[in-house]
């Protein structure tokens, strides 16, 4: 493996691209439709940045006038213009029908049977050949590359819904008191108002349409459902959708279920109008379309994922990749825990499952086979450790911001409860890589294929200090998220500037440019309280103190280095810069552009590369994150459903019921649902629905309420690796040319300590740094996360934290060998059941326990307390049985050693 490359010139890996866009059913755009794609992804971050940046309101400064304000947004007008964003980027991105689904070929087989029986010469068949291609020409797309008129009038519905929020706002809000049918006909809004007032002869024959007169806020909102089922069928698939159709049908007909039914009758609701359910589905931040999961994309969920598009475009996945492959590439199945590594690393930026496994598999996947590795195994390895990216602190996935929201926690709190059920979880995926290398003999790689980790530090060391800075800013400073992530962009853009202005030649004209601009914005706040933009402006404000522009300036020295980073390009427009290495896709954006301008020479300009670098990223983040608020928009109907049919509460005592009081069958129930409900879609919805479903449920059992949800998330992850629809398997086997469901299956297998240890958790809270059973105050939780007084506490932190958390250590190594079939030597298959119930009895005693107990309160039998003498008992037990096994693992070993020697 050879040092990274220094320009960004080489050309993006064509088979990454087609491989994600196939799994994720998305068009490949180029020429005009490529550049309206960007255009809008482009807008889509900047409306976010400046969220991030300015929150809802935005003023600008103007000379004499003063501060000017341009944009002051409420919440429910934000949530409406991201998800239109969405929804235009989702009919422009996704087709309707490459004409493989099931409608598609019903009325293909439809068609060709009507033709076959009445002929291609009678009237009907003209006419029915006349709809086959009117069909054809509006939806159907096989090639994914033709924008349909379907496509277009979806998008303008969209942009018209946004436009409504953002220009009728108070019209919205008297709607909140006298319902929708209070609301105006099209006719009176924006901007169809505007248009008859140009032309009013067209006002008249608006009038007289049949329904012009039905307020315009219901047929928008009932439009904006359909556009949001629509969009997710095209980019979740169609199961979702018929999901949260069903929920939308059972808000409106499920009175019909009798009350004294069996079982179901707890299901009945009240009568509700299409008007009231349109209005809490469209028109609401509490629940519905626009709800707390669409809040928690504005907030947080976008700001990050743009993060991690800029991290990545910046050529820090090739970096890291390459690191963990200089830290692990020679030793024993070096390239698989490489792959672990380097998936770990990518997660932190990434949070997708698919785009990480085919990102960074197509890197190691070829060399885990090379080393001796079979396809399936190699597969397994890259989709395991993919999947736990969406589990890895600091950025975790998309459902970790949600975690933020519905339980109230602290995102930096979440981060610190997360890391150790993480790294646990990563260790035991990388023993089980060590011992099936060990069982094949899988070696590693020669060390002249790998980088030095030393020369490799020196030349990229920028990349992990976004990294660092995230967590300073989360956990020291403890901002807010969109804040510090937001900072944290603002820092990768000038590390990004400094690095793409520096080489021999401007290696002393850099810091002194930089030092430049600082002292000349320096004066000026001395001299008259203001930078220099804000002096051409406003003009002099009055000065201030040395110690307030020196803040000042080290506040803004980010954008000062952007600065002065575009003052050095500017001037030196050819140079190359030997230490960066931007993502192949932004040297193909830039030659893209620069093309279609008619000036290829721009394509080698390092100050447009820069722009363009900025741009990539910027529509890269918008294109990653199309799904994910489709996702969290389509998931919100259904918590909006339960919230206006009051469902919830007899939901909660149904389910109570079902679970007969037993918390180990609740548990199992949710961790099947989680499983099942997650199969081939994304770790969001199944989130957000379950936790809308199962999550006051499991409080109910006396879970810490973080603990719940972190379990219901855990068990969204795994069922991207779980057969028969294993989502990241099935992208591993696509690159690892591997038998699929063989890939799925030792894809779970590697990450069965990841169903084990969910399990630990709950029983065991102190395995997440949580200390139950304690008043909080000005809060009603009975739950926090551990401080230095609990930790000093050795009565405490001794028998809760620290055994259970070196008993999960243990524990995946004997689930190691478990489920490899190999320690030092080769393990029967009565020791490898050993091994599992060491395993089990070390990582979570209380779980036998507490199903012993259940199962014997169910003969009328006094229920056994799961004590710490018996949870400390019972794990002394399994430590002992693991080192019996071990030892008489490790004889074995010795005697295979010593008979060829004999």
């Amino acid at each position: 493996m050879s040092e990274p490359q220094t320009t960004d010139d080489a050309e993006p890996a064509p088979e990454t691209d087609e491989l994600i866009n196939e799994l994720q059913q998305k068009r490949s755009v180029t020429g005009w439709l490529g550049f309206v794609v960007a255009a809008v992804g482009i807008s889509f971050s900047i409306f976010q940045v400046m969220l991030a940046a300015k929150s809802f309101y935005w003023d600008l400064p103007l000379p004499i006038i003063g501060e000017v304000r341009l944009v002051g947004l409420q919440l429910l007008q934000a949530n409406a213009v991201h998800v239109s964003f969405a929804l235009v980027l989702t009919f422009l991105l996704y087709p309707p029908s490459t004409g493989e689904g099931f409608v598609a070929r019903w009325l293909g087989r439809l068609d060709s049977g009507i033709r076959t029986r009445i002929g291609p010469d009678n009237p009907v068949g003209r006419v029915q050949d006349g709809i086959r291609r009117l069909l054809h020409w509006a939806f159907y797309d096989p090639d994914q590359k033709r924008l349909t008129p379907a496509d277009v009038v979806l998008s303008i519905l969209a942009l018209l819904s946004a436009v409504y929020f953002l220009a009728e706002y108070s019209e919205i809000q008297n709607m909140r008191v006298f319902g929708l049918g209070a609301g105006s006909p099209y006719y009176e809004v924006f901007p169809f108002r505007l248009l008859f007032e140009t032309i009013p002869v067209l006002e008249s024959v608006a009038q007289a349409l049949p329904g012009a007169e039905i307020s315009y806020a219901f047929v928008l909102g009932a439009i904006g459902v359909l556009l949001v089922l629509e969009a997710t069928r095209r980019t979740i698939g169609l199961p979702l959708m018929l999901i949260v159709a069903a929920f939308i049908l059972y808000a409106r007909w499920g009175h019909f279920i009798p009350q004294d039914a069996a079982y179901v009758g707890i299901l009945s609701i009240p009568n509700l109008s299409w008007e009231s359910i349109i209005q809490n589905l469209w028109y609401n931040t509490e629940n519905g379309v626009f709800g707390i999961p669409v809040t928690v994309s504005v907030q947080f969920i976008y700001i990050f994922i743009l993060f991690g598009a800029f991290l990545e475009k910046s050529g820090a996945g090739q970096w890291f990749i390459d690191l963990a492959y200089a830290g692990t590439g020679t030793r024993t199945g070096g390239p698989a825990k490489a792959s672990i590594l380097a998936s770990g690393f990518m997660g932190t930026i990434s949070g997708s499952s698919i785009a990480n496994t085919v990102t960074t598999g197509t890197f190691t996947i070829p060399l885990m086979k090379r080393s001796g590795y079979d396809p399936e195994f190699s597969g397994a390895v890259e989709a395991a450790a993919s999947s736990g990216g969406q589990i890895l602190p600091p950025v975790m996935g998309a459902a970790a911001f949600l975690i933020v929201q519905y339980t109230a926690t602290p995102f930096a709190d979440v981060i610190v409860v997360a890391t150790i059920p993480a790294i646990v979880f990563f260790f035991g995926v990388w023993v089980m890589v060590h011992l099936e290398a060990v069982r094949a003999g899988v070696g590693g790689l020669d060390k002249s294929e790998l980088v030095n980790v030393g020369d490799h530090l020196r030349r990229g060391w920028f990349y992990l200090v976004p990294l660092f800075l995230l967590l300073y800013y989360l956990i020291i400073e403890r901002l807010s998220v969109a804040r510090s992530a937001w900072f944290t962009i603002l820092a990768i853009g000038a590390l990004l500037a400094l690095v793409a202005a520096y080489n021999d030649q401007t290696r002393l004209l850099l810091p002194a440019t930089v030092a430049g601009v600082a002292a000349i914005q320096f004066v000026s706040f001395v001299l008259f309280g203001t930078d220099l933009l804000g002096l051409l402006i406003t003009g002099p404000l009055g000065g201030v103190s040395l110690q307030v522009a020196v803040g000042r300036v080290i506040g803004n020295l980010g954008w000062y280095t952007i600065i002065a980073g575009f003052l050095v390009m500017a001037t030196h427009p050819g140079m190359r810069a030997p230490l960066l290495s931007l993502d192949p896709d932004v040297g193909s954006a830039a030659r893209t552009v620069s093309n279609a301008v008619r000036r290829p020479s721009l394509a080698d300009n390092q100050l447009f590369r820069y722009i363009a670098y900025t741009g990539n990223a910027m529509d890269s983040g918008a294109r990653t994150a199309v799904p994910v608020v489709i996702a969290v928009a389509a998931a919100g109907i259904i918590p909006g459903v339960i919230s206006v049919s009051g469902l919830g509460p007899n939901l909660v005592s149904l389910i109570t019921q079902l679970a007969a009081g037993s918390l180990v069958l609740m548990l199992l129930m949710t961790a099947v649902a989680s499983i099942i409900l997650g199969m081939g879609m994304p770790t969001t919805v199944t989130y957000i629905i379950l936790v809308s479903l199962l999550g006051p449920a499991l409080v109910e059992f006396g879970i810490a309420e973080l603990a719940a949800h972190l379990f219901i998330l855990y068990f969204g992850v795994i069922a991207d690796i779980t057969p028969p629809v294993a989502v990241a398997a099935y992208a591993a086997s696509g690159v690892a040319q591997s038998d699929a469901f063989e890939t799925g299956v030792k894809a779970f297998s590697l990450s069965l300590n990841k169903a084990v240890v969910p399990f630990a958790f709950i029983l065991s809270p102190g395995i997440l740094l949580l200390r139950t059973g304690v008043e909080v105050p000005d809060s009603d939780k009975t739950y926090r996360v551990l401080n230095s007084a609990d930790l000093l506490d050795l009565t405490y932190s001794i028998p809760e934290v620290l055994v259970p958390v070196l008993g999960l250590f243990l524990g995946v190594i004997a689930l190691g060998a478990t489920v490899i079939g190999h320690l030092y030597a080769p393990v029967s298959r009565l020791k490898r059941a050993g091994f599992a119930l060491s395993s089990l009895l070390l990582m979570a005693p209380g779980l036998l326990v507490t199903a012993i107990s259940d199962a014997i309160t169910t003969v009328g039998m006094a229920p056994i307390p799961v004590t710490t003498s018996i949870d400390l008992g019972l794990r002394a037990i399994g430590l002992l049985l693991f080192v019996v096994l071990l030892v008489q693992n490790r004889r074995v070993d010795w005697s295979l050693e010593q008979e060829p020697t004999a």
